[in-house]
């Protein structure tokens, strides 16, 4: 048996469906996750089964009292992400104070922070503990080639790759990883939506957002 499990780096992801929405004027922010992942299972061969898929992200709490619905939407998507089996592993944004050298003014931003900390340990313990025979990383964020090289210095014998979201190919990482990488297509993307309404294992009704 080949277990597969997938790590989802969901702002690499989610700039990848902006993407969409803006050269093919697709609206799929209501993308189930783990029915797109289970989809590619059959590239690793006939004994592949789906062992986990997680998905890491933050909220962007410091949005709470200027844009409350944009944090509801992201806490309606992960409880449709976590209905179907997938783990959530969510980081933080940190406040940083900046000075803006062309408005000569003091500003604040948020910046995110943990999520790619996160992946690469996640992507070590997997295979430090034998929890997974290939490993399958949504995204196109070279940040993560070291943890991707320490894994397969220490454990050839797992198989990793990459499953580029649409319009984040990266040559380096795709010849990083021991295993064929593929890049998801836009239709891949409409195809694999949650249906509207969607009905939670708890009966919890959850409609798509009609503005994002």
């Amino acid at each position: 048996m080949n277990r597969v499990t997938f790590l989802v780096d969901g702002f690499n992801l989610y700039h990848s469906i902006e993407d969409i929405k803006k050269f093919a004027k697709a609206d799929v922010k209501w993308l189930n996750i783990h029915a797109l992942c289970s989809s590619y299972i059959p590239l690793f061969g006939r004994e592949a089964v789906l062992e986990d898929v997680f998905y890491f992200s933050a909220l962007k709490n410091y949005l709470q009292s200027r844009k409350p619905d944009s944090i509801l939407r992201h806490k309606q998507f992960i409880s449709c992400l976590e209905n179907t089996g997938v783990k959530v592993i969510l980081g933080r944004f940190k406040k940083k104070d900046v000075y803006c050298y062309k408005c000569h003014q003091a500003l604040t931003k948020h910046e995110e922070k943990e999520t790619d900390v996160s992946i690469a340990v996640k992507i070590l313990e997997l295979t430090f503990l034998n929890s997974a025979d290939t490993l399958v990383i949504i995204s196109g964020d070279t940040d993560l080639a070291p943890a991707v090289k320490t894994a397969l210095s220490h454990f050839n014998q797992k198989q990793i790759c990459f499953g580029f979201p649409f319009n984040r190919k990266n040559r380096e990482l795709e010849k990083l990883g021991n295993h064929t990488s593929f890049v998801i297509d836009k239709n891949q993307y409409i195809k694999y939506q949650f249906p509207d309404p969607y009905i939670l294992k708890s009966g919890l009704v959850l409609h798509k957002p009609n503005t994002w």
